[in-house]
């Protein structure tokens, strides 16, 4: 059996969340790669031949995924291999690492809309992803999705589940952006003291409206996962499942309350709750700030989700 053991170089991969001046994320970077040459040395020892990478750019990330191929199709298009000959470890510091990789599996794997195969799922734009490990450089972190799904965390349990074979399939969440979701993105922006700042959006899951966009949003989760379940204390996502075949949305609406006896009123946080396959989220009023898989950006476009069940999968 051969294992590729691939890392990213700080501050290079596309997506990646590094390189970008964020003071937390060059210290996680510098983490020490020693959890690398101890998983390497533990499937030595259990039979496999190793090879470690450290990608600096997209460009190597796709020399590593293409030894996933399979053999040539008929119809041209370049497909997953069905065989776990060669196996793939991904060695992360953060969610945001691996939401990179797994943007260039989709980009190399997925076909173009004219070019859709009979073969592939109606609910899919991508074929079955080749199975991967996940290997935390940062095993102190408890909230990356890795440990919401229970999986291996050192190097020793890690090499262990690779050799075992045994894998767990999960949802992918795609977007209209290009990019991919594998836990979840938070909408919506902060003020310098970390209160939410109040926006505006129509925010839609399949048929079901939860804001029509005229009253304020403190807060806005999509969720395939769990992590982004919680949002200043409140409970936003109810179950967070990546293997449900369904997106999970919140929206958190302040609702001005008048008291009873009283000629006072006071404000509450009202939670509209919904799952779908499709979500999409349309701001009304300037710039839209979001956190997608660790990664900051923001949008004035309306920005759609969907989800791909078992579209990717982990070693387990």
């Amino acid at each position: 059996m051969d294992v590729v053991i691939l890392s990213l170089a700080e501050g290079k991969a596309e997506g990646s969340g590094c390189g970008d001046g964020c003071g937390s994320c060059a210290a996680a970077c510098a983490t020490p790669r020693t959890p690398v040459l101890a998983c390497a040395d533990a499937l030595r020892d259990g039979g496999a031949q190793v090879e470690t990478v450290l990608a600096g750019s997209d460009q190597e990330i796709d020399d590593v995924l293409a030894r996933f191929d399979g053999p040539s199709r008929d119809d041209g298009l370049t497909w997953p291999s069905s065989s776990d000959g060669l196996r793939l470890i991904v060695a992360t510091v953060n969610d945001a690492q691996l939401r990179a990789i797994m943007r260039r599996a989709v980009r190399r794997w997925a076909p173009s809309p004219s070019k859709r195969p009979a073969d592939l799922e109606a609910t899919r734009t991508v074929p079955d992803l080749p199975p991967l490990a996940i290997l935390p450089l940062d095993p102190s972190n408890t909230t990356d999705l890795g440990a919401q799904l229970g999986l291996p965390r050192t190097p020793a349990e890690v090499a262990k589940a690779v050799l075992a074979g045994s894998v767990r399939r999960l949802d992918l969440l795609r977007n209209d952006g290009g990019s991919v979701t594998l836990d979840g993105a938070l909408l919506g922006g902060a003020d310098d003291n970390g209160a939410a700042v109040p926006w505006r959006g129509r925010v839609e899951v399949d048929d079901h409206v939860l804001s029509e966009g005229e009253e304020p949003i403190l807060a806005c989760v999509v969720g395939n996962g769990g992590g982004y379940a919680e949002f200043d204390g409140i409970r936003l996502l109810s179950e967070g499942n990546p293997a449900d075949g369904r997106v999970e949305i919140a929206v958190a609406v302040p609702v001005v309350v008048k008291q009873r006896f009283k000629k006072t009123t006071r404000v509450r946080i009202e939670v509209r709750r919904a799952s779908g396959r499709a979500v999409s989220v349309l701001p009304r009023e300037g710039e839209l700030q979001f956190l997608d898989d660790g990664v900051a950006g923001s949008t004035t476009r309306k920005r759609s989700w969907w989800t791909e069940a078992g579209a990717w999968a982990v070693y387990v």
